[in-house]
C-alpha cells in the first residue's frame, strides 16, 4: 500500500474511532438517563409562557430577507477580510475587482431598503 493511501486509511481509522466513540456515549446516556415522562414534561414550553391557543403561526417574510440581508453581508466581510491583509499583493486589479464586489452587494442593499424589507415590523 502507498503512503498516500495509508494516510487515508489512518484518517479512516480516527473517524470510525470518533463515530463509535460518539455512538458508546450516546448509548450509554441513553442508558443511564432518568425517564420520567409526565404530561406536564410533554407540554410545548416557550420563552416561559404557558402556551395557549393554536401551535401554528404564520411569520412575516420580512424576518427571512433580514436574516438572508445578514447573512450576505457576514459573506462579504469573510471575503473582504483576506483581501484586505493581501491588499499590495493584488495590486490595482484587486482594488478595482473589490470596488465592483462591493458596488454589487450596495445595490442588493438599496434594492433591499426602496422595498421596504429593511424596517422591522
Amino acid at each position: 500500500m502507498s503512503d498516500f493511501l495509508r494516510s487515508y486509511l489512518t484518517v479512516a481509522i480516527f473517524g470510525a474511532f470518533a463515530a463509535t466513540l460518539v455512538g458508546g456515549m450516546l448509548a450509554l446516556g441513553s442508558l443511564v438517563r432518568p425517564s420520567n415522562s409526565t404530561a406536564q414534561k410533554l407540554l410545548t414550553y416557550e420563552s416561559g409562557v404557558d402556551p395557549t391557543g393554536d401551535m401554528w403561526t404564520q411569520s412575516n417574510v420580512r424576518y427571512y430577507v433580514f436574516a438572508l440581508l445578514f447573512v450576505m453581508f457576514d459573506v462579504e466581510a469573510v471575503f473582504i477580510f483576506p483581501w484586505a491583509t493581501r491588499l499590495e499583493a493584488y495590486g490595482t486589479f484587486g482594488l478595482i475587482e473589490m470596488g465592483i464586489f462591493i458596488a454589487i452587494l450596495a445595490l442588493g442593499l438599496v434594492y433591499a431598503w426602496r422595498k421596504g424589507m429593511l424596517r422591522w415590523v
